[in-house]
Order: structure tokens, then C-alpha cells, then sequence
């Protein structure tokens, strides 16, 4: 290499190397946000461009790190570290925040959403606006569009269900969580709490016949393996919020504050799109697999749920006007 030649290359070189110490150091705000997803999540691939637009937005005044696939700890390890400031951005389904929220449950009410449609009119209107108020409570602070976990569906090995009758004495493996096993209780099941590491062989052995989960989840896990039917009873609709720790937002100017959280909510809306067509090239894929699938109305479920007092029950743990909030976009449930 001549000299001259060697000297443009140390030279550009040392200028990358500025460049990129220059742009670090402009950052004022570096924040990290963690999540339980793969990087291969829509969430994820989502998640990175929202990154790079708020960077570009704010001319490289806050950066915010991605750290995918639990690489920060569980789901309570994370909660935990965003409450106390040790991450700042963390997003986490509903379900599991009710833990700390309990009004942040109520999107995972049994049979309570038909379609995406209510469940997008209720969580970016006045049920959302309910929850976000009441995590609020709880010194974080929820962005306002949720994103998309998806509908859950029942797999089992023995039969497709058809109806709430089928589930009568059918043992099923369930999350840890009190909603979950009361609502398959009171559909006449047998639920059984199992950590998600251990249900393939469960299912495997027969120790539970059944599992309910999203297809994302159903395909990933490759539970198709074994399980013969998958009934899309769309008992369970899930998402997640995006939660900033209040102090860590509040230290944005509100300039910052409005272009972060335009990146955010633009993002979800994305994730919510590719989530709705992962599901639809999903069912294909699991269905040339052998999964065989059948689509069960609700009625039957609601109604089964409705003499077990399942509706009377969490209405009163949620309180007359969330549940009205609920109902006023999915109609009467109790």
C-alpha cells in the first residue's frame, strides 16, 4: 500500500471513529427498553426502526438500546427493574401487569372481544384510557396504543371443541395466573398451572390433553407435534403496553417527550398489522403440518361462563365503571 493511500485510510478511519464517539456523545438521553420477544418479533423489527427514527427525530439527542428475548431478565425481574429506573422503556402484556395494575386484566376478560375491531375500538379509547389512568398510579407511564400478543386458541390432542361442552372435565394446561384458571374452571375444564417450559412434555405425556395460546406461540413451540386439533376460540385477546418509567420520561423535555411517543405509537400500529398477517400465512402453515382446524361460536362459551357467576365474579374485582367501560364495546357480558 503507498503512503499516500495509507494515510486517506488512517485518516477516514480516525474520522468514523470521531464520528461515531461525536454522535455517542450527543445522545443526552440513552435509554434502554427490554422485552420477553425473539429479535425476529415483529416487535423487535418494529421496535428497531421506531429506534432509529426517534434518533434521526430528535438529531440524535435520545438513543434508546433493544434488548430482545428476555436478555435483561423474566417478565417480574423486568417489571421490577423498570419501576425502580434500572431500565427505562419495558413493554409487557396486560395480564401478567395485573399483578401490580389489577385493572390491567380486563382486556383478558373470557370471550369478551369478538374480533380485532372491538378490541382496537375499546384499548385505544375509553377502556385504555381507564388502564393507562390506573397504571399511572403505579409511577409508569403506558404509551397510548397497545401493542398486539394476539387472540389465544385451544389445541388438543383428543377432539376439536366445538362448543362449552366439550371442555367439560378436559384437563388443560393453563398460565399461572388466578383470570386464567377461573375462567376454564368455570367452563368446566380441568386447568393445570404449567411454566411454558414444561408443556411440550406435558402435553407429550399425556399428563394434560390441552393448551390454549396464540398460533405465533402454537408454531414457535412446535406444539403441533403434539397436538392433533386447534379450535380458534378466540378466548383470550392479549397485547402489550409500552411502559416508560415515570421519572426517566419526566427528565425528557416535552418536545423529546411528543416525538418518542410518536415513534412509539406509530410503531405499535405496525406491529398490529404484521401480527394480523402472520396469523393468516400461520393457520396455513400449521394446517399443512396437520393441525386440523375448526372455528367454534362463542355463544355457548359465554353463556356456560355467565351460570358459573365467571362475569359477576370479575366484575366486582374490577369495579362497576371498568366494566362498563368494557361493555360499552363488546356489549353485555354478565
Amino acid at each position: 500500500m503507498n503512503e499516500q493511500r495509507r494515510r486517506i485510510l488512517v485518516a477516514a478511519g480516525a474520522g468514523a471513529l470521531a464520528l461515531r464517539a461525536g454522535t455517542a456523545r450527543a445522545a443526552e438521553f440513552s435509554y434502554k427498553y427490554a422485552n420477553n420477544l425473539p429479535v425476529t418479533h415483529p416487535m423487535n423489527v418494529r421496535a428497531k426502526e421506531m429506534a432509529e427514527a426517534i434518533r434521526a427525530d430528535t438529531k440524535g439527542r435520545v438513543e434508546i438500546q433493544i434488548f430482545p428475548n428476555n436478555q435483561l431478565g423474566g417478565d417480574t425481574d423486568m417489571l421490577s427493574q423498570v419501576r425502580s429506573g434500572g431500565i427505562e422503556f419495558f413493554t409487557l402484556s396486560g395480564l401478567i401487569l395485573g399483578s401490580l395494575v389489577p385493572a390491567a386484566q380486563i382486556s383478558g376478560i373470557g370471550f369478551a372481544f369478538p374480533d380485532y375491531d372491538a378490541v382496537w375500538k375499546a384499548m385505544d379509547g375509553t377502556l385504555g384510557a381507564h388502564i393507562r389512568a390506573q397504571i399511572a398510579k403505579a409511577n409508569l407511564v403506558a404509551m397510548e396504543r397497545i401493542w398486539d400478543n394476539g387472540f389465544r386458541h385451544i389445541t388438543s390432542s383428543t377432539k376439536p371443541i366445538q362448543s362449552a361442552a366439550d371442555l367439560q372435565g378436559m384437563k388443560i394446561r393453563v398460565p399461572p395466573s388466578p383470570l386464567w384458571t377461573s375462567m376454564f374452571k368455570a367452563l368446566g375444564a380441568a386447568p393445570a398451572s404449567i411454566n411454558f417450559a414444561e408443556v411440550y412434555s406435558a402435553l407429550q405425556t399425556k399428563v394434560v390433553e390441552g393448551q390454549e395460546n396464540p398460533l405465533a406461540v402454537i408454531a414457535t413451540a412446535k406444539l403441533y407435534e403434539v397436538q392433533k386439533y386447534c379450535s380458534l376460540t378466540k378466548h383470550m385477546w392479549d397485547g402489550f403496553w409500552f411502559l416508560a418509567n415515570k421519572k426517566a420520561w419526566d427528565r425528557l423535555p416535552p418536545d423529546l417527550q411528543a416525538i418518542c411517543a410518536k415513534h412509539i405509537n406509530a410503531a405499535a400500529a405496525k406491529e398490529r398489522a404484521d401480527v394480523a398477517a402472520d396469523n393468516a400465512s400461520l393457520q396455513k402453515d400449521l394446517a399443512a403440518k396437520g393441525l386440523v382446524f375448526n372455528q367454534p361460536a362463542s355463544d355457548s362459551f359465554r353463556e356456560q361462563m355467565r351460570k358459573a357467576g365467571f362475569y359477576a365474579e370479575w366484575k366486582a374485582k374490577f369495579g362497576d365503571e371498568a366494566w362498563a367501560l368494557l361493555e360499552h364495546h363488546v356489549g353485555k357480558l354478565g
